[in-house]
């Protein structure tokens, strides 16, 4: 993928810069279908992802603290100062806002660590993390592993494989930094990348699936070589999975004489005009 907006839901986005990887089944013999996002993950070998606050904040709200007994609720995000503060009410018998100032990191394990430098819950003084939540309230948090969430002294851990929905993206985080108002996870570490030859190498955003087999709508394509660019190249390309069909019917597509084919797709916001070639 290059230049690519990911989107996972109406307000979360993964502003895919670069990314290189693999479309992998989960079930045995049954290829990758866009129709069923739990028919594969996606295994990254390198790439570079940036998130707005916004987007994270949906992250937090829709999936990772989304059940009624979640211990953290209204979770807002914000870049100030080159820190990631973090506002929530906690679900304590009387509800209570706090706010987390820290810096984030990747960890040895290729996960991403926000460490605390700051906290703060209205007028109740606060030492650390376990003070804040109080022990019965951590161990609820730490309950959200199998989510991706992990409290550990005053460190939050994010394993980037637990944290969203299907398709699972399977990789290291290896560099985390914030760039302005995004924050920046690098991921590598994985295969050794071989030489990929998109039929349109010079197209600014898109996405180019080569090898294996792939499936879309009543489509199956062995020795996959699909082209997926931006019919609006002048920002990136917005790509919703669980609505591409309406992308699909609102672009065109081309067949190559090598049998390869090349779909140019609109944003997902602009699907309501077809396109001509």
């Amino acid at each position: 993928m290059r230049g690519v907006n990911f989107r996972i839901d109406p307000q979360l986005v993964l502003e895919v810069r670069r990314l290189r990887g693999a479309l992998q089944p989960t079930q045995e013999g049954k290829p990758p279908w866009f129709d069923d996002p739990s028919s594969f993950a996606l295994k990254i070998d390198s790439a570079e992802i940036a998130m707005t606050p916004a987007s994270l904040a949906a992250l937090m709200n829709h999936f990772l603290f989304a059940g009624p007994d979640a211990p953290v609720k209204n979770v807002a995000i914000e870049i100030r100062n080159g820190r990631l503060v973090q506002t929530s009410t906690l679900n304590k018998k009387i509800p209570v806002r706090a706010t987390l100032e820290g810096e984030i990191s990747a960890t040895p394990e290729g996960d991403l660590k926000l460490h605390t430098t700051k906290i703060s819950a209205g007028k109740v003084p606060v030492k650390g993390l376990l003070d804040l939540f109080g022990v019965e309230l951590s161990d609820v948090i730490n309950s959200q592993e199998s989510k991706g969430l992990t409290v550990v002294k005053d460190d939050l851990v994010l394993d980037p494989e637990k944290l969203l929905p299907p398709p699972r993206m399977r990789g290291r985080v290896t560099a985390a930094r914030i760039e302005g108002d995004r924050v920046v996870l690098v991921f590598g570490g994985g295969a050794k990348e071989r030489p990929l030859k998109p039929s349109f190498p010079k197209a600014r955003n898109y996405m180019y699936l080569s090898g294996g087999t792939l499936s879309f709508g009543k489509l199956t394509m062995p020795g996959a070589d699909l082209q997926i660019i931006d019919a609006d190249p002048k920002d990136p390309f917005d790509f919703f999975l669980s609505q591409y069909a309406k992308q699909l019917t609102a672009g065109y597509s081309k067949t190559l004489p090598n049998k390869g084919l090349v779909v140019y797709m609109p944003d997902s916001d602009q699907t309501g005009k077809t396109l001509k070639p």
